[in-house]
This record gives C-alpha cells, sequence and structure tokens, in this order.
C-alpha cells in the first residue's frame, strides 16, 4: 500500500501564524533573555530614529527651504500616527498574535525608512514617515508585552530596565550618529542607518520570539474611538505648530483648539458607552494605571524636550551638529545607565513607587540648575547627564507599576497605551520647545526649561499619587500567572 501522502499547510499559513521558536532555544533556562534581548533591537532602533531625526532638521530646513514648525512635522506626523493607532494595534496584537504583529511592524518600519531616504520633497517625507510609524506601533504595541511576558514573574523589571537601556542606547547614538551623519553624508542617512538593524531584528525574531499564549478577542473592536482620538491629538498638536510660527489666521488657531477640545470630550464620552471601548475604562480605574500612564507622559514630555532644545540653542551659537549631537548624549547616556544599573546600586528593599519618586526629583533637580545657568556646552553636559538619570530611574520602575497592575490577558492593550502616552509626550515636547522658542524670543530656551522643571514636578505628584507598594523585587498582581512559559 503506498504512503500517504504528507498533508502540507498553504502557503498563506506562513504569513498569518506565529512561528515556534526552535526546542533548544525554548528549553533553554535563559531563553527568556534572547527574546528580551531581541526586543530590544525595535527598541533600540524606534528610539534611535527618534533622536536621530532631530538633528536633520538644518539639513531638511535647508534643502526644502522650510521653517522649523514646518520641519517639525517630519517627527510630528510620524509620532501623532503611533498615538492613534499602538491602542487599536495592541488589542488587535492581543487577539491574533504579538509576535505576528511584532515581525509585520519590523518589516512595514523597515520598507518604510528606506522610503524616507529617496524622498524627493518634505510633503513626501511626511507622508513616508506616517507609514513608517505604522509598521513602528506594530512593533512598539507589543514590545512591552512581549518582555512583560517573556520574562519569569521575579524579573520583571530587570527585563523591561534592559528593553530601557536598549531605548537609551538608542537615544545615545543618535545625537552622535545623527550628527556625524548629516555633517558627513546628508540628512537622507538618517533614515537609511534603519535599514540594516530592520533586517538583523527580522531574522532574529523569527526564531527567538515566543508565541502569544493568551490572547484577546478582538470582535467589536471600537472603531470610533481611534478616530476621535486621532482627531483630539492631531488638532492640539497643528495648533500648537500654527502658534510656532506658520503662517495661519488666529481664528485658524482657535477653531482647532476648539476641536481639539470637543474630539478630546467625544472620545472620553465614547469610551464610556462603547461595548467594546479603545480604552478600556476599567484599566484606567487602577489608580497604579492612571497615575502611571500620567507620569509616563511627562517623562516623555521631559526627556525629548531638550532633544529639540539642545542642538537649536548651540548650533545657533555657531556650534557644529556634530559637537551637539556630541553633548547632547550625555542625556540618554544617563538614561541607559540609571535604566541599566538602578536595579544593582539602589537597595532591593527600595519599593518601584520611592524609585519613581527618586528618579523624578532627581530630573526636577536637574532642570532646576539647568534654568539658573546658562545654556552652553560646559554646565549643559553634567546637567544633561543627571536629567538623564533621574528619568532613567523613573522609567522601568514606573512601567513595571503599570504592567503589574494589567491583566495578562491584555498586555497588548497595557503595552499600548504605554507607549502611545509615550508618543504623545514625546510630541508634546517636540511642541512645546518649539513654541516657546517663537514666543519667547532670545528668552526662549530658558522658557522652555521653566516649561520642562514644570512637567518634572507634575511628574513627581503623579507618582506620589499612585497606590503604596510591596517592597520586593516581584511587581507583579495577586494571582497573575508566572512568566517566560511559553513556546
Amino acid at each position: 500500500m503506498p504512503p500517504h501522502p504528507r498533508r502540507h499547510r498553504p502557503w498563506t499559513a506562513a504569513l498569518v501564524e506565529e512561528r515556534p521558536r526552535p526546542e533548544r532555544i525554548r528549553a533553554r533556562s535563559g531563553g527568556w533573555r534572547l527574546a528580551v534581548a531581541t526586543v530590544c533591537f525595535g527598541a533600540f532602533m524606534g528610539q534611535l530614529d527618534a533622536s536621530i531625526v532631530t538633528l536633520a532638521y538644518g539639513g531638511l530646513r535647508s534643502e526644502f527651504h522650510a521653517s522649523l514648525a514646518a520641519v517639525e512635522w517630519v517627527s510630528l506626523a510620524y509620532l501623532l500616527t503611533l498615538v492613534a493607532l499602538l491602542v487599536p494595534v495592541g488589542r488587535l496584537a492581543d487577539a491574533h498574535g504579538r509576535k505576528l504583529f511584532y515581525l509585520y511592524g519590523f518589516l512595514v518600519f523597515t520598507l518604510a525608512s528606506a522610503a524616507c531616504a529617496l524622498a524627493p520633497s518634505l510633503a513626501v517625507l511626511v507622508a513616508f514617515r506616517v507609514l513608517q510609524a505604522a509598521g513602528a506601533a506594530m512593533m512598539q504595541a507589543n514590545s512591552v508585552a512581549l518582555v512583560t511576558t517573556s520574562a519569569p514573574r521575579g524579573r520583571m523589571r530587570a527585563a523591561l530596565g534592559v528593553q530601557a537601556a536598549a531605548q537609551a542606547l538608542g537615544l545615545a547614538l543618535g545625537p552622535t550618529v545623527g550628527g556625524a551623519l548629516v555633517a558627513g553624508l546628508g540628512w537622507r542617512w538618517v533614515f537609511a542607518v534603519n535599514v540594516p538593524v530592520g533586517v538583523v531584528a527580522l531574522v532574529a525574531g523569527q526564531y527567538l520570539l515566543p508565541r502569544t499564549r493568551t490572547r484577546s478577542p478582538a470582535a467589536g473592536a471600537d472603531r470610533l474611538g481611534p478616530v476621535l482620538l486621532a482627531v483630539a491629538t492631531t488638532s492640539l498638536l497643528l495648533g500648537l505648530s500654527m502658534l510656532s510660527g506658520l503662517s495661519v489666521p488666529v481664528w485658524a488657531v482657535a477653531a482647532l483648539f476648539a476641536l481639539a477640545a470637543a474630539a478630546a470630550w467625544g472620545f472620553a464620552l465614547r469610551e464610556r458607552r462603547a461595548a467594546h471601548p479603545l480604552v478600556d475604562p476599567a484599566l484606567l480605574r487602577r489608580r497604579a494605571v492612571a497615575t502611571g500612564l500620567a507620569g509616563a507622559l511627562g517623562a516623555y514630555l521631559v526627556l525629548f524636550g531638550p532633544l529639540v532644545l539642545v542642538p537649536v540653542v548651540l548650533t545657533g551659537a555657531g556650534s557644529s551638529e556634530l559637537h551637539a549631537g556630541l553633548v547632547l548624549t550625555a542625556l540618554p547616556a544617563g538614561f541607559a545607565l540609571a535604566a541599566t544599573c538602578a536595579d544593582r546600586v539602589l537597595p532591593g528593599a527600595l519599593g518601584d513607587r520611592a524609585r519613581c519618586l527618586l528618579g523624578a526629583a532627581v530630573a526636577a533637580a536637574a532642570l532646576a540648575a539647568m534654568l539658573a545657568l546658562p545654556l552652553t556646552a560646559v554646565p549643559l553636559v553634567p546637567l544633561l547627564a543627571l536629567l538623564g538619570l533621574g528619568l532613567g530611574t523613573f522609567t522601568p520602575a514606573n512601567n513595571a507599576l503599570v504592567m503589574g497592575a494589567v491583566p495578562a490577558s491584555a498586555s497588548g492593550t497595557g503595552g499600548g497605551l504605554v507607549n502611545m502616552v509615550r508618543g504623545l509626550g514625546t510630541a508634546l515636547g517636540i511642541a512645546l520647545v518649539t513654541l516657546a522658542f517663537h514666543l519667547s524670543g532670545a528668552a526662549g530656551p530658558h522658557r522652555a526649561v521653566a516649561v520642562l522643571l514644570g512637567v518634572a514636578l507634575l511628574v513627581a505628584v503623579a507618582a506620589a499619587l499612585g497606590p503604596p507598594t510591596r517592597r520586593d523585587r516581584s511587581r507583579t498582581s495577586p494571582g497573575r500567572p508566572a512568566r517566560g512559559a511559553g513556546r
């Protein structure tokens, strides 16, 4: 009797199903570290892109004969798309597979980066940045969830610290690499540098990331919520941009702010009434989630504000882009050092809430000193490093608090929320610094620092208002399943 022919899966199945890790990797006791390291590729790539682009503003203004308010949309269009897509993409990934969405996100991001490098005009570049952000949303909505569902329960904070360090490494290299690329090769290489990193990450992710173990249905997902959120955030930031130097009538600016307020009110009302809301009100009613998201928004506003402030101040005083990038590197370098080493240096009995307060206080002290001193290279280097140390202490602990309060089945949604407010904070940091420069003239740099200081103090208040936590190294909710057992 002839052997029964083997049945093969249709080739399309490989496009919509998550591939399991090889058995030798899954069975390794440290296999979760490989998964975290793979996610760090995306963390590195996203933050490298975010910090490197601000160094290209000068080259973009020269080539396209555009104002700073127009060029900032190369960043803002990217960030607004992230804000609009992170949570809905997180919901879809919770239902269909976080690994699947993460890898497709890398593919879209890498191809769009190549397209940005070839853009013939500012408008086309902004359009490709929107596509690039769609890919980044698919990565970032799942990055925190992939880390927290891969790492063992007792190592979650350490794993999040490693991810934050990878983000900080991308931030740290961005100013220096960006300055060198712009000065030596031109602004197009700022985007082309993403391509080789993306290719490596795609291959690694296919073999090292675990498949999704717990899923949530996506049926009946809210469609109006993302539209209202996008209208609210886009109107707000477009209004701020118009105030920053775009030639438009005052009534148009007022209309945009009114539209932003109406859309935000409509979004809040919609989320309370929708059967399947984009942002689950039950999650936001958890104090650890609400205060943690507010802290993440403020922290990233404070982190990214100087990425615009410092290059504009130093290049305006005659420094080269490379010199400005080297000075600015002190900020993310301090962030990376704290995110990597704080868990080892600080006492183990110091809980996440206390670490958040400590980090916010250090950041506020650095900004207060920056406000009192001249914004030149010599004082900026140590103060930016101190600011980075504070934010690098705050961020992993704050992320652990938020994700520890989110059910495992909604990890993608929770990670999407974290990254959504990060994106909004980043966009607000860029927009508010640009606005301060335009409205305040020579006093603009110090006015921008004053705004950042005020936000840092609010971050400290948000940390203080959070619920008390146990002083241990496991930051998970009671009854939360153990991590890291997936294939």
